[in-house]
């Protein structure tokens, strides 16, 4: 597995890379010591697994998870020496998390894991999605062979299409990797609102709000799309909107 080492302090980079060696089927392929060097390198390098420092200058380590996008996504492991913040990685959702000094014990099961998690681009991305905070999630979809990570904010709506969910944002689609009732759950509190049973919107993205019928409209996004809003919603949306 070709491993980034993501860390701000030189020695503790040193310790890191010296136990990783111990191990045939890490392969060390480069360092960073900041978020934005991690990123660069991240895309660089195509890393299979990043070991990441949560405090770092520049930038730390969930500031780097929330800005990766998708591609070939590796697998992370959060570094802290604060317990408290690997707990707060750890309730996350986070892959997996080691506390400083790093315990041999458990970096080979750190290890392990990330073994058992090559060739499965699906959970890679969902771990990486469940790492961010709830104010800053993120969506998986999916592009052909590729999964992505998408800004919440970025999407219009998800729309099902039978068995399909389809992410919808300004100039593509995707597919969606969870049911509607699972993307709500995910998204929480948010601006997203259920208007139809087949359709959830992203209200900062509605730009228009149309009478079909007494009991029927019809809401026309920023991309110029256009959605039903089923009676039964109807109330609770213009509501949210404030018309």
């Amino acid at each position: 597995m070709k491993t980034l080492i993501v860390d701000d302090e030189p020695i503790a980079r040193r310790v890191l890379r010296e136990e990783l060696e111990l191990f045939p089927e890490v392969q060390i392929v480069g360092e960073a010591e900041d978020g934005r060097q991690a990123l660069q390198q991240i895309a660089k390098l195509q890393p299979d697994l990043v070991f990441l420092d949560l405090q770092m200058p520049v930038m730390g380590g969930f500031e780097v998870v929330r800005n990766l996008k998708g591609g070939v996504l590796p697998v992370i492991v959060i570094v802290t020496a604060f317990d408290q913040h690997a707990m707060e990685a750890f309730e996350a959702g986070a892959v997996d998390y080691l506390l400083k000094p790093v315990n041999e014990t458990r970096l080979r099961k750190s290890v392990e894991r990330a073994a058992a998690l090559q060739g499965k681009p699906l959970q890679v991305a969902e771990d990486i999605a469940n790492i961010t905070s709830p104010q800053g999630r993120k969506i998986v979809g999916r592009s052909g062979e590729e999964y992505l990570l998408l800004d919440s904010d970025e999407v219009l709506a998800f729309q099902a299409e039978g068995e399909l969910v389809w992410i919808i944002t300004a100039k593509h689609r995707y597919l969606a990797t969870l049911s509607l009732r699972g993307l709500e759950a995910r998204l929480g509190q948010s601006p997203f609102r259920r208007v139809h049973r087949n359709a959830i919107v992203n209200v900062n993205h509605v730009r228009k709000m149309s009478a079909l019928s007494s009991q029927r409209w019809l809401l026309t996004l920023s991309n110029q799309q256009q959605l039903t809003v089923s009676k039964r919603q109807a109330a609770g949306v213009r509501g949210m909107l404030h018309w």
